[in-house]
């Protein structure tokens, strides 16, 4: 059969190289690779099905561009994927124009926000043929196997008579070793490495793509939905199964890799394997993961760097232990020092934290803690970005209990919590502690790591003009965004 796979993006989080456009050679994209359907494509073509990718961020392949293959190649199923509700709207304004191009082909919505608000999406988006719930491996063959009859197809939601139906849950699979590498070459584009920001920071011009070694959390962040997607469970891939891949990596030309696990650092003896094997294998790929600070494989930091890990990321969210406590992050101030110092003492050239601020029943000291925190501790880079509360959250669940939001009427929303919680601090005085709290960390790096931060600048002049530089260290204190430079690429001809 003839499958297409579409990835939806919310514009906001990737932007087009500006590079001149060198005919023949593939649009580069400033940001992470859609690992989903380049993982399902793999699956489909080794069961003997054709599969055609897009990537909305393609500005060869404009909504228009889509269409006009669908009525081209006629494929038996279009599949469509995205992350969250910020980018919800614009997969749902994709299949009402090609709904109206095409009144049967069939089209169904997968990925993270898909599954947990599946049968919600089916009666608001009656466009969508089914909602896929889940790992999506196995049920786009069971689908694919069952179009005519999709009541024996586990983990879909989907419509009879007009009534939504809703099929059992598809078990969770603990075998991901089974499922074949990701199928990078069939996507049309270059994807170009960089921070996890709002302004693109380009970290390297090596080839870069992801992996994805484990799935799920088994923690309970409040503000997160991943371990309600993964009920709470962590399924890895064996570590002969990964070096296999980074081999593979290695041999197609890649030069970095950034491990898009939920928490890459929760089995040391499968990491310690994985870093051995780098080493025995002679893989020379520089790679990145994320974790969390209260890790048991700290100890192994120094193997890591000495593997070619050059980028760790931890989510350490606030400097006050009375805000982590809200958030329930089961982490400690000390950890957090620990782990950073670690890392750079292992080697590992780019520590980043992720803060938020504006959480319910902080104070101002709260915020001013958690930047003079921030400023403390060895950390490369840091994003401080406003609480945010989305729908399957242990959060979203408090404010539905204390009528902060009607969950009928807000299900596809998402809400700054400063802008509905009393507990909250008003926005501007968020905003207000921000500019502020930016102003203390860069003058506390300037002078007491001084080495650390001209080390960082003279990575980031290799790849970054100087006034995107500039730009990037005072956008904190400026209103409004300025528009990032769009390459000109010919939309894609039938």
């Amino acid at each position: 059969m003839n499958v297409f796979l579409i990835y939806i993006r919310d514009p906001q989080f990737f932007s087009v190289s500006p590079e001149p456009v060198v005919p023949g050679a593939k649009v580069k994209i400033i940001g992470m690779p859609p690992i989903g359907i380049m993982s399902l494509s793999a699956v489909l073509k080794r069961s003997g099905h054709r599969c055609t990718m897009f990537d909305q961020a393609n500005p060869a392949t404009p909504d228009a561009v889509i269409i006009e293959e669908i009525a081209r190649q006629k494929p038996d199923l279009v599949g469509i994927s995205f992350l969250s509700t910020t980018s919800y709207p614009y997969a749902k304004t994709l299949v009402k124009k090609i709904r109206s191009a095409d009144k049967g082909v069939p089209l169904a919505f997968g990925g993270v926000y898909a599954s947990l608000n599946a049968g919600l999406i089916k009666e608001q988006c009656p466009e969508v043929t089914f909602v896929c719930r889940g790992d999506g491996e196995e049920l786009i063959l069971d689908l694919l196997s069952h179009l005519g009859d999709p009541a024996k197809v586990a983990g879909l939601t989907w419509s009879q008579n007009a009534r939504v139906m809703h099929n059992p849950d598809r078990p969770l699979n603990f075998n991901l070793d089974q499922w074949p590498f990701p199928d990078r070459e069939g996507m049309p584009l270059e994807y170009v490495e960089s921070m996890p920001l709002d302004v693109p920071v380009i970290m390297s011009k090596k080839r870069f793509t992801v992996m994805q070694t484990s799935r799920g959390c088994p923690c309970a962040c409040a503000y997160c939905n991943i371990p309600t997607f993964g009920q709470r469970k962590w399924r890895y891939r064996s570590a002969r199964h990964v070096l296999d891949e980074l081999a593979h990596l290695q041999e197609l030309g890649y030069g970095v890799v950034y491990f898009v696990d939920d928490n890459f650092l929760l089995q040391p003896k499968r990491i310690e394997e994985i870093c051995r094997g780098v080493h025995d294998m002679n893989i020379t790929l520089e790679w990145g993961c994320e974790g969390r600070v209260d890790s048991v494989a700290q100890h192994l930091f120094p193997i890591m760097a000495r593997a070619n890990c050059r980028s760790l990321m931890f989510g350490i969210e606030s400097g006050s232990q009375r805000v982590l406590d809200r958030l329930n992050k089961k982490q400690t101030l000390d950890q957090i020092r620990r782990a950073v110092s670690d890392a750079k003492k292992a080697g590992i050239r780019l520590v980043h934290g992720f803060f938020v601020v504006g959480v319910p029943d902080e104070k101002i000291e709260d915020i001013r803690a958690t930047f003079d925190f921030a400023a403390r501790i060895k950390l490369d880079t840091y994003s401080f970005n406003r609480l945010c509360v989305y729908r399957t959250t242990p959060l979203w669940d408090e404010y539905v209990k204390r009528g902060l939001i009607d969950d009928a009427a807000d299900w596809e929303k998402y809400f700054k919590c400063s802008d509905i919680d009393p507990t909250c601090l008003p926005g501007e005085v968020i905003n207000r502690e921000r500019k502020n709290g930016f102003s203390r960390i860069f003058a506390y790096k300037l002078t007491h790591y001084p080495i650390q931060t001209l080390l960082l600048v003279m990575r980031l002049t290799r790849y970054m003009a100087f006034g995107d530089i500039v730009y990037l260290i005072f956008k904190p204190f400026l209103k409004g965004n300025r528009r990032v430079p769009v390459q000109q690429v010919p939309p894609i001809k039938p």
